[in-house]
């Protein structure tokens, strides 16, 4: 059984984990900590949206699709994270590394394509609030979820496929925890210019992309809150805009530092940290901005609870 000539059982190793073990063990604690933090956030946002009528809206919509995409983001990478942390052999399979790659690198480019299809949702709501239920019907907020995933999947799984197919040389360690462009790359060994100006292709569309037209919709939206007559409407305007700001700098910031630079000015220690930052801080960091500083989020989240975790009179 073949893949390009070569059998799809080809293994890669993880260099990038503590040899001992008692930081293998703070790691594999402080990294189920966050995760499990991460999936209970975001499952949370997901419930609360579905079971309150008065979250049916586009921004709450986008809100837990942005929830949904995330869960499947870090399950991409980090439950094998968490094993290779406690196993001896870090080892994974060429097919292997290709789905893990193809799927941590579309969910995260559909999570980048969501971030801009809620700025434009605020931008509609905040400029134009007086035609904003035509210019964001429902089924335009569901093609726009569907598009950033389809989207994001159809370049990396195309990008994944590109880059497992060269040649690889024997030593075959990836200074990394996980499979991704990078690292991956430098253990080919061959003339991979062409491969590289595909990658900055897929994370131009997936990032400098979406980072443009956030930026353009978010200043639209400053000049049209400092002209509101209400001092309470631009506070609860620059509210809603500086938290989804401080999630969009720190995601698409880390993407851009990881996939948008070219490759002779990687180096693997520096990647490493900026990736766990992106695998686990930023999925971390939206239930906490969206939930903290939304009213509207929390309370629809501690009705949510009793009524799912307390038992039920008959």
């Amino acid at each position: 059984m073949s893949w390009g000539n070569r059998s799809v059982w080809m293994e890669f190793v993880f260099l990038a984990y503590p040899s001992r073990s008692e930081p293998r063990a703070l790691a594999f604690l402080g990294a189920s900590l966050v995760y499990t933090w991460v999936i209970t956030g975001n499952v949370l946002i997901m419930v609360a949206v579905q079971a309150e009528a008065r979250l049916h809206t586009p921004m709450y919509y986008f809100l837990g699709s942005l929830s949904g995409v995330e869960i499947g983001h870090t399950a991409a990478v980090v439950p094998h994270l968490l094993a290779n942390t406690l196993r001896a052999e870090k080892t994974i399979t060429l097919r292997g590394c290709a789905a893990q790659m193809g799927f941590f690198i579309g969910l995260g480019g559909a999570d980048c394509l969501l971030l801009a299809s809620t700025a434009y949702d605020r931008h509609a709501a905040i400029c134009r609030p007086l035609q904003y239920p035509l210019i964001m019907p429902g089924r335009l907020c569901a093609r726009l979820v569907a598009a950033s995933v389809v989207l994001g999947l159809c370049l990396s799984f195309q990008l994944a496929a590109s880059v497992v197919s060269l040649p690889f040389c024997p030593a075959r360690g990836i200074q990394h925890f996980y499979c991704d462009v990078p690292p991956v790359m430098r253990l080919v060994c061959a003339q991979s210019h062409r491969h590289e100006q595909s990658v900055l292709v897929a994370a131009t569309l997936a990032i400098a992309g979406p980072l443009l037209l956030i930026a353009a919709s978010h200043a639209s939206m400053v000049a049209a809150v400092l002209r509101a007559p209400s001092a309470a409407g631009r506070r609860r305007a620059f509210s809603t805009c500086s938290s989804h700001l401080a999630v969009i700098l720190l995601q698409d910031g880390c993407c851009a530092f990881v996939y948008l630079r070219p490759g002779s000015s990687h180096r693997p220690e520096q990647d490493q940290c900026v990736c766990l930052v992106y695998a686990l801080g930023t999925p971390l960091l939206n239930p906490l901005v969206y939930t903290l500083r939304n009213s509207e989020m929390k309370g629809a989240i501690a009705r949510v609870l009793p009524r799912n975790c307390l038992p039920q009179k008959s």
